[in-house]
């Protein structure tokens, strides 16, 4: 379901159709324009415009930054499901052999028991 919001940045309103809850898109506005007008204040030759286009940069950097951490995290979480699944495999060989070693072990006392009863 999409939703129409409106929105004011920088007294300028906007309206956009969006699938988040218009408190999201308010907010996030919201926190835009806190930005742009932080830079604002602190260079006095910066204009909304340009405030904006460094918030737009910064926030692509970010981005880039999260999305390489993110591919990061896939891979290692690979490796580890991978490793897991290799241990898996390994630990069910070792109880595969244990049972015939154990299988083997009854069948060695079952005639080693039976030539006693022989013997005696």
């Amino acid at each position: 379901m999409t939703n129409k919001v409106k929105v004011s940045v920088c007294g300028k309103d906007f309206t956009l159709q969006t699938s988040q809850p218009a408190s999201y898109v308010t907010g996030l506005a919201r926190n835009l324009e806190t930005k742009i007008m932080e830079i604002t204040a602190t260079s006095t030759s910066a204009t909304q415009f340009t405030a904006a286009i460094m918030v737009a940069l910064t926030t692509m950097d970010d981005i880039n930054a999260v999305s390489q951490q993110l591919d990061m995290l896939r891979t290692q979480s690979k490796a580890y499901v991978d490793e897991a699944g290799k241990a898996r495999l390994e630990r069910d060989a070792v109880v595969a052999e244990n049972q015939l070693l154990r299988e083997r072990l009854a069948a060695l006392e079952k005639e080693l028991n039976k030539n006693k009863a022989g013997i005696v």
